[in-house]
């Protein structure tokens, strides 16, 4: 008679090689722990002393879960595995720091159709590692095996992380004052989202994940693996600098929904931004997708980032120090609107997004070649 263990193998799952898999990650996962991290790796919960909060006056929990969307889909068709990792903290860390938050740590979720140790264990080295860059415990996880619902080389990942802020040094929508500058931080390329869409591209024209591409120089599948830029480290550093103290009013972080649907969530009802499409020029990667597509940069300012992975509203008279710091902390900054309060025309403008009843945004002129 069969044990159950071989009843289990001969369903799809190998337990072994999850055990496997476990070993290879686990150093990776064990460099983010610092002391706060209690009980080690392995556990059936991670645990995460928050004894320095009782120094906060008001201590706020901030949370954020995401996954990384389609993108899996081009890492499995060319076997690369180790920067997806980055692109899941990048989806959610980078969420917490928009209030203003400091992040604590994350977990991460992979469901898979087989369990491949050498590759979870890239995919969890790729998480640690942006965990590292942001400084997030990165506390526990599951690798979960679903043969017959996903094929042997599919996967997902998913992941949420908890961060803390002080009450009184929240940011929002409600710090906003006529006059401040908008500030765009510089995206590393398509970051996680539009991928549907640029997959859809691809097909239609024929051209494979592995091919060479002199236009975007190099293999189609490497480029736009790109990971997402890491935002955590350098605004923290912003925020926590006296010279600079309570110049950064909101942040936004351009995810899902585009360039203006992503400000006008953290600006407040009644003001209105023109964004100046003249102080950027998007990379590459998306004027080669969009003559692919053949459409224009502006059809897609709602499903890619263009270039912009992150706003910052910031004090009119801190904008050119704030754009400096970040510049000069490797992520390009620069002004690209003014928010305006009162009276407007707001014919052409987006207005809040994702249930939030923000400010308007729209795009104007042309982008810089």
């Amino acid at each position: 008679m069969n044990s159950m263990s071989n009843s289990y193998a001969q369903a799809g799952v190998d337990t072994h090689a999850g055990d496997l898999a476990v070993e290879l990650m686990k150093a990776a996962v064990s460099n983010t722990h610092g002391p706060q991290v209690v009980g080690g790796f392995g556990g059936f919960a991670g645990l995460f002393d928050v004894s320095a909060l009782k120094q906060f006056d008001r201590p706020l929990l901030a949370t954020s879960t995401d996954g990384v969307g389609t993108k899996v889909a081009i890492a499995q068709a060319i076997d690369k595995h180790d920067t997806i990792g980055q692109d899941l903290v990048g989806m959610v860390v980078d969420d917490i720091i928009v209030v203003g938050a400091t992040p604590l740590f994350m977990t991460d979720y992979i469901a898979c159709g087989k369990v491949v140790p050498e590759r979870i264990a890239d995919i969890v080295a790729g998480i640690a590692r942006a965990c590292s860059d942001t400084g997030t415990a990165l506390v526990g996880g599951e690798t979960a095996e679903h043969p017959g619902l996903l094929g042997p080389d599919d996967y997902d990942v998913a992941g949420a992380a908890v961060g803390a802020v002080e009450a009184d040094e929240l940011l929002g929508a409600h710090l906003v004052e006529d006059g401040d500058v908008v500030l765009a931080l510089a995206s590393s390329g398509l970051h996680s989202n539009g991928f549907s869409l640029v997959r859809h591209i691809l097909s239609s024209r024929g051209i494979g994940y592995t091919d060479s591409s002199s236009e975007l120089g190099g293999v189609v599948g490497e480029i736009l693996l790109e990971p997402t830029r890491l935002y955590t480290s350098p605004l923290l550093r912003v925020l926590g600098d006296p010279a600079l103290a309570g110049a950064i009013h909101s942040l936004s972080h351009v995810t899902g929904g585009g360039i203006a649907a992503n400000l006008a969530r953290v600006l407040p009802r009644g003001s209105w931004v023109e964004l100046e499409r003249s102080t950027w020029s998007p990379a590459p990667v998306f004027r080669v997708l969009s003559a692919l597509a053949g459409s224009t940069l502006e059809s897609s300012e709602g499903t890619w980032n263009l270039g912009i992975g992150m706003f910052a509203v910031v004090k009119a008279d801190a904008s050119d120090a704030v754009a400096a710091a970040l510049t000069a902390d490797g992520i390009p900054t620069w002004q690209a609107g003014v928010v305006s309060l009162g009276q407007h025309d707001l014919n052409g403008f987006e207005q809040g997004a994702k249930g939030v009843d923000g400010g308007a945004v729209r795009l104007v002129g042309q982008f810089a070649s």
